[in-house]
């Protein structure tokens, strides 16, 4: 895989997160919600939060790759 093909999946899994972030805080916010769908909201905004952490993690180390081989090249 190269740095661009990496750094395209790093975005379209930090979209991927903040898009189920939202929809998991709706979950919560909802007035309508029992306490089983508040709990799988939080469990649910957990995950989405570790995704876009590991998402721009891999756009970080995309981009430390990309300006090492700009330094290669110059």
């Amino acid at each position: 895989m190269n740095s661009i093909s990496a750094f395209q999946s790093g975005i379209a899994g930090v979209q991927t997160g903040m898009a189920s972030a939202a929809t998991s805080s709706a979950k919560i916010a909802s007035s309508s919600a029992t306490q089983e769908d508040i709990t799988s909201g939080l469990i649910e905004l957990n995950a989405s939060a570790r995704q876009v952490e590991a998402s721009s993690k891999v756009i970080e180390t995309s981009n430390e790759m990309i300006g090492s081989i700009i330094d290669i090249s110059v």
